[in-house]
């Protein structure tokens, strides 16, 4: 008897990004069917250097080395935003959260808080990376609205975008203690992108509910959708469950771009027909993402953003 192969992540060679931005209906197309059959796929992405990525991911050593009381000087009015930490459940996890991460203004702002006398050099090269992976973002999206047919929509969705950029910390497990670094999750983005330095541990649910981790390439990233491109999508787009699962003695870093909507998220008339019955409300996105903090069931694997504007 034959084993069956394990699924893989689609990986998609991108030629750089920064550059050309006018891709065909076929590789449009092969974006759009990565995000609606895996809900993510992994950019080879020649428009950065390993070096610079790696320079980044040893920059946040640094910061989770700061005392614990100028870490939790990490607030957010919004939900996800700030210090995320000491919880008892997930006792691996570090977070914290840099709003507005495309400005200089915005991580300036995290900078200051953090290092009272100016970090430049992780001001300038956190809001470096923040614009480069926006810029894949962005892209990536325009393709997917361009291969619904519904391009005209994306100026409009392009202007209301803020990103979050999120630094995480796993420390390894000491015996007996759980190896979860983070709970199946989906996230409540419209997009996602990550990036991790050299230590595994990420881990994506298939739609038939196997657990595949997450082999990254070099110089490479993870895009994935979010339940707010889920619900834009009319459902066709996949907002994939997946968690961080600790082995071995390594501490594991990364970093998440996310992307949100500042307003009312729409589902475009076009993607509703007798195929395609509505199933989402318009629906306000950090309303969203406030409804899922206080949701009770927001441990479970169950669709909030249905629960939130389903039909």
């Amino acid at each position: 008897m034959g084993f069956l192969a394990q699924p893989k992540i689609p990986v998609i060679n991108m030629v750089d990004l920064k550059q050309n931005t006018t891709f065909g209906v076929s590789a449009c197309d092969e974006v759009r069917h990565a995000l609606e059959e895996y809900g993510c796929f992994l950019v080879d992405c020649n428009g950065i250097t390993e070096g610079f990525s790696s320079e980044v991911l040893d920059a946040l050593q640094n910061l989770f080395d700061l005392p614990i009381e100028t870490k939790v000087k990490n607030i957010s009015d919004k939900a996800y935003h700030g210090y995320v930490g000491q919880i008892p459940f997930l006792p691996l996890l570090e977070s914290m959260g840099i709003e507005n991460a495309t400005s200089v203004h915005g991580v300036n702002s995290f900078t200051t808080t953090m290092w009272p006398s100016g970090n430049d050099n992780f001001c300038n090269m956190i809001h470096s990376y923040a614009r480069f992976v926006s810029e894949i973002e962005e892209t990536v999206r325009k393709m997917v609205f361009r291969s619904f047919g519904v391009e005209k929509y994306h100026q409009s969705y392009n202007d209301s975008v803020t990103y979050l950029l999120r630094v995480m910390k796993y420390r390894p497990p000491s015996a007996n203690e759980t190896k979860l670094g983070s709970i199946s999750h989906t996230d409540k983005s419209f997009i996602s992108i990550l990036t991790q330095n050299q230590v595994k541990g990420l881990e994506v649910k298939t739609k038939d509910n196997k657990w595949i981790p997450v082999e990254y390439p070099p110089c490479s990233f993870l895009v994935m959708a979010g339940d707010a491109f889920k619900a834009w999508s009319n459902d066709r787009v996949h907002s994939p469950y997946h968690r961080v699962v600790m082995e071995g003695g390594e501490y594991r870093y990364s970093i998440g771009v996310f992307t949100y909507h500042k307003g009312i998220v729409t589902v475009p008339e076009e993607l509703v027909d007798n195929d395609h019955l509505r199933k989402f409300k318009s629906f306000d996105h950090f309303g969203y993402l406030d409804f899922y903090d206080k949701d009770s069931l927001f441990e479970q694997e169950f669709s909030h953003i249905k629960s939130y504007c389903g039909v």
